[in-house]
């Protein structure tokens, strides 16, 4: 009896005994809110599902259970980091986007919900069997959701940064999505010659693009977990947020079939501006698309044939 007592006495001991799962929960989000994070008690919860190798639901049936001192003090050290303003998404180290798992890191943006909006346009363009290009394509979110959905003859994406497209084939490994990786800065190192791409017939039915965006001077305004974590070379569009678009516009009739289809993701006031830039460069039936809050989001048109 004895020694029944004591063990139950160690167990006791080994717990925080006046802290429950959900009262770490509502502790850590107080501390997160005062940190200036959004969905502080979202944020929270997530991290103490990561800590502890649960889901939702097992946590919801052991919420009111005592929480363990060591991995309480993991998850202290997992709330500090997001307090520091590190994505929660590069913590956990996955996010999900179209119903998927990707995998992200400091490398590549973390993929957002707006730019679903680009593959809903993009798979209402796409036929079986067309070929896709993805330029700019970061975690590789986009063609491979492209490639998931659609039976395509070709997929590829396109990064000049090879530490994006190291994760970027990871994702497609284990979403089991057939696409091709170029390292290139835009098309400069994607093919030898431009009319050997038309003799051979590698011309894109589609491309599609969520390009650096953001002005310059306005980086520095943005959100601490945007502007301190996120790459750089994948937020800077430049002085006026614009040198991407035009130069992935300009090449891109060299690598677009005629009737092909050109899709951008954009800065919710960049629409007119991305709209002439494409129909200088030989675009038409040029359309401008909003979101649910009603703000434009991508701006997409179409190559003229001669």
């Amino acid at each position: 009896m004895r020694f029944l007592f004591l063990k139950r006495e160690k167990q006791i001991n080994n717990c925080m005994s006046n802290i429950s799962y959900r009262e770490a929960v509502l502790s850590a989000a107080d501390k997160l809110k005062k940190c200036g994070v959004d969905n502080p008690q979202y944020d929270s919860q997530e991290l103490l599902m990561y800590a502890a190798n649960m889901d939702r639901t097992t946590y919801l049936l052991h919420c009111e259970e005592h929480i363990d001192d060591k991995l309480y003090a993991v998850f202290e050290k997992l709330v500090k980091r997001r307090a520091a303003r590190e994505p929660l998404q590069h913590i956990l180290g996955y996010t999900y986007f179209w119903g998927r798992k990707y995998l992200v890191n400091e490398n590549v943006l973390i993929p957002r919900q707006d730019t679903e909006v680009l593959i809903e346009k993009a798979l209402e363009y796409i036929c079986t069997g067309d070929s896709v290009l993805d330029m700019c394509t970061g975690s590789g979110c986009i063609i491979i959701t492209l490639a998931c959905e659609k039976k395509l003859s070709r997929a590829v994406g396109v990064d000049l940064s090879k530490k994006a497209l190291e994760v970027a084939r990871k994702n497609a490994v284990n979403l089991l999505a057939d696409v091709e990786w170029i390292e290139s800065d835009l098309f400069q190192q994607m093919d030898k010659s431009i009319e050997t791409n038309k003799q051979m017939n590698v011309l894109y039915d589609v491309i599609v693009s969520n390009p650096p965006y953001i002005e310059s001077d306005v980086i520095d305004t943005l959100s601490d977990e945007v502007r301190y974590f996120d790459p750089l070379m994948a937020l800077d569009g430049g002085n006026d947020g614009l040198v991407f678009y035009r130069k992935i516009t300009e090449q891109s009739v060299n690598y677009l079939k005629q009737g092909g289809w050109l899709l951008y993701e954009i800065g919710s006031n960049q629409s007119k501006q991305v709209r002439d830039i494409m129909a200088a460069n030989g675009y038409e039936d040029i359309h401008i698309v909003e979101d649910l809050a009603g703000l434009c989001r991508v701006v997409m048109g179409r190559l003229k044939c001669k």
